[in-house]
């Protein structure tokens, strides 16, 4: 499968940290929101086959489509900034401040967030024929996914919070091994089956993705989902994010930093 060690791999996941330092805004902002857009498209696929077929992992296995596509694209998702982009700050790369990224962290945000409504608005339209009709089956799954996702955590206060804040970690531990996935080999066989796994258990264990988020919540409040922006923003999206930041940079990005580009000294034994 032309498989890369990790000590080389790694090295390239703070080149690519780099390089999406210095992308332009108008490249940034595009290739972010076609990610958002594809996984937006992904999600509601997923859950239409999860419906018609009566299996969740039927889903869950077809998910990682639309992650596989827009990874080799070379789009982005904030999900994955987050877990590249501080290496190359903790590498001392030249020229790469603090500031720089938190700039390309907001400008992946905002365009995730642009092609995610872009399809939730696509999708709703289309479902309810210009708003004409209802959605159906798909729009009242959807809304109670919403419903339960947002206020159903509210009702357990700050419990709730933090299963989103967790769900959010485990995640993105997942999703970022997924981005590693697409390092590990040159073979783009090799690649799909390193993301597509971790991709497929994130989606099938119900932990929360920020980009899928949204997509789902706002075309679920379109589809009549009974919660409002307040508290999608509090109780899912916040904590979401927050969870997902944690999980990409400190269970993926520092541990192949730490032990396979700022090694050190081996011991060796005569």
């Amino acid at each position: 499968m032309s498989y890369i060690e990790p000590g080389e791999f790694a090295k390239k996941m703070v080149d690519s940290g780099e390089s999406k330092v210095y992308m332009s805004t108008k490249d940034a902002f595009i290739r972010a929101y076609m990610a958002g857009a594809i996984l937006g498209l992904a999600a509601i696929f997923a859950i239409t086959v999860a419906m018609q077929t009566g299996s969740a992992l039927v889903g869950a296995m077809l998910f990682p489509v639309g992650f596989i596509m827009l990874y080799l694209m070379k789009f982005d998702l904030l999900t994955g900034v987050f877990t590249l982009v501080p290496l190359a700050y903790l590498d001392k790369r030249a020229g790469v401040t603090l500031p720089q990224v938190l700039r390309n962290w907001g400008l992946v945000f905002l365009g995730n967030l642009a092609g995610a409504l872009t399809v939730a608005f696509l999708m709703s339209f289309i479902l309810t024929y210009g708003y004409s009709i209802d959605g159906g089956e798909i729009a009242a799954k959807v809304a109670s996914i919403g419903e339960s996702r947002t206020v159903g955590y509210q009702s357990h206060g700050v419990m709730g919070w933090l299963t989103i804040f967790f769900r959010g970690v485990m995640c993105n531990w997942m999703v970022s091994m997924g981005v590693v996935g697409a390092m590990i080999s040159t073979s783009a066989t090799s690649k799909i089956i390193a993301m597509w796994m971790p991709v497929m258990l994130f989606f099938f264990m119900g932990f929360e993705h920020s980009i899928v988020n949204m997509f789902l919540f706002p075309f679920s409040m379109i589809m009549g989902g009974d919660f409002t922006v307040t508290d999608y923003l509090l109780w899912n999206e916040l904590p979401t994010v927050l969870g997902n930041l944690v999980g990409g940079f400190l269970l993926v990005g520092l541990p192949l930093y730490y032990t396979h580009v700022k090694t050190g000294a081996e011991r060796v034994l005569v």
